[in-house]
């Protein structure tokens, strides 16, 4: 989409379809105000709030409403990183607080996430939650037939105000050479396993891999990572990698940075790994994390106009696609977290119901890595700073050297960053790294998006000792002057 039409999109305070006239009314077979094609944690929560606002909706979805977050991703996820965490806490005990025995076992892990996390992956209570504000739920591959038209398998729906395309992400499988042959798992089937292997490669380095690699390795599965980029979590800080790389190197993790592999063999027991330099790695099981990818294959893009072959679906601040279609969640490519989609959820309800809003603005997108030192990171990093042109000033407060690291001891690596832009005297970005790097957070998220000058944040009164005070002295680092 060019920017002029942006900024002709931008200048309208709703939208409504007006249907074109040459569409034919044959096998059409239903009506509804809106139709929303997608039901993970963004498609569902503009569904549910226009269903509460009296709007006539369509929820479609072939899979389970809720989508990846509660049943393969964010919940049951953090269930085995509790779980391991109390694990590595219990190993921490000797030389602080006395000895322990500790033998992991996982069919408690396996058995709370079908209980508590993915109630075995029945979405009947998600369903009925949407249906009881009076939305209608249809199950079913939703295809875009034209504009204001979705298609579900016999069935048509004319959307008269518009559509909603939240389809979300899936897996990405990298072409390697035998790979599709194999019985690989993916993140849904690491969730869902009710035995561990004894051993373990894992594809890629960056948070879904690590989160997962550290959990089974501290469940006693044998584990090796293979990322390609000569660092981890790339996306992040260069100092958070490398800082996961010790952790995860004493935890027994063995890493293998800058590496590819070339092809991937099954010999109905074992997978043989080969490397780009030549190195063969025999395993139980190999975990394929090497990011996202959209899905818009199938979903008729191209007959609105748009790029079925497009890395992500363009859209403006306001989440509007083009004249009566908007597009919420992992497929924006703004990125794939469910705070995220939810937030894009709210703008994009309010635009459709013509309510005043403020337009979407990630400059304080916060993330956060659930590995044990968590990873929580908002804004830009130094890098992305410098490359915009920003005047960046930097502050580095190594989280032993604070009084509650110090006091914390095992298990304190870390550290807070802060990435000041010297024109403004404020906050562009920052990382916190540690036992509750993700809580930490917050404040420095509030100090990015509301452009709080660090002059300000030099003036507050930190609590003693906690983590959170180690702001102060990265704060009281910075030179601006």
């Amino acid at each position: 989409m060019e920017d002029a039409s942006k900024l002709e999109l931008a200048a309208r305070p709703a939208l409504k379809v007006t249907l074109p006239s040459e569409i034919p009314d044959a096998g059409l077979d239903l009506r509804a105000d809106v139709v929303v094609i997608g039901m993970g944690p963004a498609g569902e929560s503009v569904a549910g709030q226009l269903a509460d606002a009296g709007v006539d909706v369509v929820g479609i979805d072939r899979q389970l409403v809720g989508g990846e977050c509660p049943y393969w991703g964010c919940v049951p996820s953090k269930m085995m990183i509790r779980a391991a965490g109390l694990l590595a806490e219990a190993r921490r005990i000797p030389g602080m607080a006395g000895s322990v025995t500790v033998t992991p076992d996982w069919v408690p892990v396996a058995d709370r996430i079908r209980e508590e996390a993915t109630d075995h992956w029945d979405d009947t209570v998600a369903v009925e939650r949407f249906t009881d504000k009076g939305g209608r739920f249809v199950r079913g591959h939703g295809e875009l037939m034209g504009h204001g038209l979705v298609r579900v398998d016999e069935r048509t729906f004319r959307a008269s105000r518009g559509i909603v395309l939240a389809t979300g992400t899936s897996a990405a499988i990298p072409p390697i050479h035998g790979l599709a042959s194999t019985p690989f798992w993916t993140n849904r089937e690491a969730i869902a396993t009710k035995e561990l292997p004894g051993s373990m490669i894992v594809l890629g380095g960056g948070a879904i891999g690590l989160e997962l690699a550290q959990v089974f390795a501290r469940f006693g599965v044998d584990v090796t990572i293979v990322e390609a980029q000569d660092r981890l979590l790339s996306v992040e800080e260069p100092e958070a990698g490398s800082t996961l790389e010790d952790v995860l190197a004493a935890e027994g993790i063995t890493v293998h940075l800058g590496r590819t592999a070339e092809g991937v063999a099954h010999d109905g027991e074992r997978f043989s790994v080969t490397l780009d330099h030549g190195a063969v790695l025999d395993v139980d099981q190999l975990l394929v994390a090497t990011g996202r990818k959209v899905n818009l294959a199938g979903l008729g893009v191209d007959r609105i106009g748009l790029d079925p072959s497009a890395r992500a679906i363009d859209v403006d601040e306001h989440l509007r696609v083009q004249p009566g279609v908007w597009a919420v969640g992992d497929l924006t490519g703004e990125g794939a977290f469910t705070h995220v989609g939810m937030y894009q959820a709210a703008i994009a309800v309010a635009d459709i119901l013509g309510r005043e809003h403020e337009p979407a603005d990630y400059a304080a997108l916060s993330r956060v890595t659930f590995t044990d030192p968590e990873v929580g990171a908002v804004g830009r990093t130094e890098q992305q700073a410098r490359d915009a042109g920003i005047d960046a000033r930097v502050s580095l407060q190594p989280l032993s050297q604070t009084a509650r690291g110090w006091i914390h001891q095992a298990g304190n690596d870390g550290f807070i960053k802060l990435v000041a832009d010297a024109a403004t005297g404020t906050l562009v970005g920052a990382t916190a790294v540690g036992p509750n790097g993700g809580e930490v957070l917050g404040l420095l998220a509030l100090a990015v998006h509301a452009h709080v000058p660090v002059a300000e944040l030099r003036t507050m009164i930190y609590a003693y000792p906690t983590f959170h005070r180690g702001i102060e002295d990265a704060v009281n680092q910075l030179a601006l002057d």
